[in-house]
This record gives C-alpha cells, structure tokens and sequence, in this order.
C-alpha cells in the first residue's frame, strides 16, 4: 500500500527511541469486543439469516509524546463483521500529530500519515465501540460497506480551533486517498468483478460551530472523492471512473440526561464506464437521521433511532431502478429505511453491555452497491437484532 512515510522507519524510531523515556511518554489502550449478530431475510451479516458470532472487534492504540509540540498516534484493529466489511487486520490509523500554533483564542494541528477522519460526527470514534452511540451505526451515513475507506486515508490533514466572542469554532481540511483490497471492491461493486478498484483522492472539509453559552453545536461538511476501476480482460465489466461527491449538515443538542444528533446528506454519484465504454450516470441521493440518548444513570443508557436513505432523490421508491434493469431489480433497493432502539449498561469502567433492534424497510444500503445481490436479499423488510459485549484497557 502506498504510504506518505515508511511505516517500517516509523516503528523501527519508536523501537529504537530510548526506553526510559518511551515508559514515561506513551500511553496505550485497547478493547475487546465480542457478540452475537443476525438480519433475517437479509444478506447484512451473512446469506443464511442466521444468528453470528461474527461481531468481534479487537484493537490495541497508542500515542506516544515525540516533543511537547510533536505526538504519535496509532491503532492497530482486527475485525470481523461478516458481509459488512472485510475480515481481518487492518492499521486504522498511524499519524505524526504536530501542535504548530497555541495562542489564547487559536490552537492548531497538523497531521501527517494514515490520518482519521474527524469531520463526521462519529468518524473519529467509530472505530472503538465504548465511544459509538450504537453497535451499528446508522446506514444513511455510516454505511459499513465503506468502513475501511471512511475512517481515515494517506495523507495530511489539518485543525483549527478558534474562540470569540460568537462561540467555537472549529475547522477540519484533508486530502489523501485509501488503498482499496479485492475484498472491499468486491463489497462495493459486486463479487462478480475481477478487475482493480482505486482510489484517487478523497478530499474533505468541514467547520464547526458552538454558540457561545450554548447546548446545540451545528456543521458542515463538504466531500469529494474519485476511484478509478481496471477491469480485467476475461470479465464482461469495463474500465470505469467513479466519483462521489458528498454535502452534509448535522447538528447536536445536549443536556444533562438527554442528547439529541442529527446529520443530513446529499450524495453525487457519478458513473462513467464499467457497465459499457459509453455509459454515463449522474444522480444525486439524499439520506439522514436522527437519533436520541437519554441517560437514566450513570450505567444506564438508552437510544432512539430514525435512518432514512435513498439512492436517486429522483426515484425514492425504486421504480425507475427497476424499469431500468427490466426488472432484474427490485424497486425496494432504490431506498432503505429503519426504526432503531437499545440499551448500553456499564458494569463498570471497563465492562459495557450493549444491545439493539432494528426494524428496516428496504435494501438500498446493503452490499454491494453497484451490481445489487438480488438472490440473497429477496425481502423488503427485515430485522437486525445485535448484543456486543466490550471489555478496554
């Protein structure tokens, strides 16, 4: 995989940085989580419907003070989640975090490597599950297909927080792009395919705003990514550009007890290729949701979930979807919809349980995106029933 900076050099620094001062400077924490997953009439977490075991995260991360201007971050994970992303083990992130201005109303960083994705209001804490808000986030925005691919990219990145009297704000800008393995492509395009997806770039920025003595935060956030696929000579599929470009807006309300988020977007989806030399798609899809906490306790904690998504703003009930394919496809694939509820308990600091239920109608974010598995997910409505337990350190 490509890399803005030799990975080995970067490990073999810290191995060889001076033991005395690496026990005093770096900090560690990991997580173990295991649990029992099933989406009947779906092909979610496997083709069977079946209850699974598949729902194990496992992660190790660390940060490690270089200077007092100078860190390094990083996270080492390994994850089953059956057909919702690759299995394996996968280097989340590894980034040199630069603090290059401090002043009293404006701090700023810039990191260099395997970055993450801070600009969602769940990216940068999706990856651990004692910082999610729910086992499986929602589909509308979080979309599991594209797990690997939103968490972070090779690159650079930037923040800046800033302080007056409006409020706090806080801006975020990155540019990078993501190795993409078989397993992924074949999640995102189909298992039909033989040939190499790329991504080209993935650039994104957002800002940030906290009313000054106010409970509500607001965002925005732009996105603008482009793959390339290499088809292979033996397949019926061609060479293709992909490019995808995303508008967002979210907000988040807190009180003492209760916590109210909520994001909407706006997708572009541009297809030029792949179907036949001369095929061109351009549609825009829109999606969101929104969703309640209500702690009853400090151990205790409760969720409310709406998720709404829909491929074609054009087509929200999939009828030109299915004209379209001379209906090889179902018009329940154009949208996904669902109703979402559960629970976490804390049995202490280190210990979580979780549980959820969610009720869908639809098959618009189920994978793969481009050539549908219509043999599999022959239901409009089906159901996902997930309890994970999670252990950190």
């Amino acid at each position: 995989m490509n890399k803005p900076f030799n990975l080995a050099t970067a490990l073999l620094g810290i191995l060889l940085y001076p033991a005395s001062v690496v026990a005093a400077d770096i900090d560690w924490n990991g997580f173990i989580a295991q649990g029992l997953i099933q989406a009947q009439d779906s092909g979610f977490v496997n083709s069977s419907g079946d209850i699974s075991a598949e729902l194990t995260e496992l992660g190790l991360n660390s940060r490690l003070r270089l200077a007092p201007a100078w860190h390094l971050s990083g996270q080492l994970v390994y994850l089953d989640g059956g057909n919702r992303y690759p299995s394996g083990l996968r280097l989340d992130y590894l980034f040199l975090d630069w603090y290059f201005y401090n002043s009293s109303d404006l701090q700023a960083n810039l990191y260099l490597g395997r970055i993450k994705n801070q600009h969602w209001l769940y990216s940068s804490t999706r990856d651990v599950p004692f910082t999610r808000p729910s086992i499986v986030l929602p589909q509308s925005v979080y979309f599991d297909a594209f797990r690997d691919i939103a968490v972070g990219s090779d690159g650079m990145a930037v923040q800046a927080h800033h302080h007056n009297n409006f409020g706090d704000f806080t801006f975020n800008w990155s540019l990078g792009n993501t190795p993409v393995s078989t397993e992924q492509s074949e999640l995102l395009l189909g298992d039909a395919i033989s040939g190499k997806l790329k991504m080209n770039f993935d650039h994104q920025a957002s800002l940030y705003w906290q009313p000054q003595l106010s409970r509500f935060s607001f965002g925005m956030v732009l996105l603008d990514s482009e793959f390339s696929y290499r088809a292979a000579e033996t397949e019926p599929f061609f060479a293709a550009d992909f490019r995808v470009s995303r508008v967002m807006l979210n907000m988040r309300y807190q009180l003492e007890k209760w916590e109210f988020s909520s994001e909407l977007q706006q997708e572009r989806l541009q297809i030029d290729g792949f179907f036949a030399p001369q095929f061109h798609q351009d549609q825009l899809g829109q999606g969101g949701y929104m969703m309640a906490q209500y702690h009853q306790s400090a151990r205790l904690r409760w969720f409310a979930m709406l998720d709404y998504s829909v491929a074609n703003k054009d087509d929200r009930r999939g009828r030109l979807l299915n004209e379209n394919s001379d209906g090889a496809v179902p018009t329940y694939f154009g949208y996904q919809q669902s109703v979402a509820g559960g629970f976490s308990y804390d049995f202490s600091s280190s210990l979580r349980l979780s549980a959820e239920i969610h009720w869908v109608e639809g098959a618009g974010r189920l994978s793969p995106v481009i050539l549908p598995d219509v043999v599999t997910n022959r239901h409009k409505y089906w159901q996902l029933y997930a309890a994970q337990l999670t252990y950190r350190f």
